[in-house]
């Protein structure tokens, strides 16, 4: 099996390469313009830098590596492909023509079947980083208040709706109400608007994977400045979903949780 990883931005890329080469796998890296960090160049020996719309020169360049397995990890900001900058191939356009809808998940896995097309399997994102997966109970030194659980158990049913309907994966809830709630924003934004609203008064984040949630993208992550954010806002606990849900930096996530005295839940899916 060779390879491939699409990098979009952020960190989530260089914690694929380092889990890869711990396990002595090489990876040529397809770098979107648009999104990767240009220090990838110093973290992989095979690097192509192909543009946001460039779907023919992914394939190409897949093709050529002689890519069997293909890793998509970072964001890569789906509305970037509508812009005119963004120059779309031909394969591109005509993908585009075929969706019925054009949300994350419909992109990218018209993505993942045209890879699928030239013999290239989109494997699970964590396929190198099980380690990294939260685990199911408390993981911080300081379990959850009767109040944070309650809040907790009442913001899960709403955030599992909101996921369904594919609007965010992160809600904020303060006295069994729900205070703010993610779209396009991100985590770490719907964090710092929560604090806002409640003045930094308590209040408790919730973040799920989707209902069968695709672990090839858009995976649940949080890390450390996660936790910032939630010190910043006041929030004194985070639920996620176990075995679905990134802990970047698991070691100092839970470190500085225990610092600010935030709790962190791994939460069954079933709960």
């Amino acid at each position: 099996m060779k390879y491939g990883l699409i990098a979009g931005n952020g960190n989530f890329p260089f914690y694929v390469l380092d889990g890869a080469r711990e396990r002595g796998v090489d990876i040529a890296v397809a770098a979107i313009k648009e999104e990767t960090d240009p220090s990838i160049e110093q973290h992989a020996g095979r690097v192509e830098w192909i543009g946001v719309g460039q779907l023919g020169k992914l394939v190409g360049y897949f093709k050529r590596e002689r890519i069997t397995h293909a890793i998509m990890a970072g964001q890569v900001r789906h509305q970037q492909i509508f812009r005119l900058n963004a120059l779309p191939d031909l394969r591109m356009v005509k993908l585009l023509a075929r969706l019925p809808r054009r949300n994350t998940n419909t992109l990218i896995g018209a993505v993942a079947d045209e890879l699928g097309r030239e013999g290239i399997e989109l494997v699970s994102s964590t396929i190198f980083l099980e380690h990294m997966l939260a685990k199911e109970g408390v993981v911080t030194r300081r379990s959850p208040t009767s109040k944070e659980r309650a809040d907790i158990d009442y913001g899960l049913s709403v955030a599992a709706e909101i996921a369904r309907l594919d609007l965010g994966q992160t809600i904020a809830v303060k006295d069994l109400a729900v205070i703010a709630v993610e779209a396009m924003e991100g985590t770490d934004a719907v964090i710092a608007r929560a604090g806002e609203i409640t003045r930094a008064r308590p209040f408790v984040v919730v973040k799920v994977a989707k209902p069968s949630q695709d672990m090839r993208f858009d995976v649940p992550v949080i890390g450390p400045p996660t936790i910032e954010a939630m010190a910043q806002a006041g929030a004194t606990a985070i639920s996620v979903t176990a075995g679905k849900t990134l802990l970047f930096e698991k070691e100092r996530v839970i470190d500085r949780a225990g610092d600010q005295g935030i709790s962190i839940v791994g939460t069954s899916e079933s709960e």
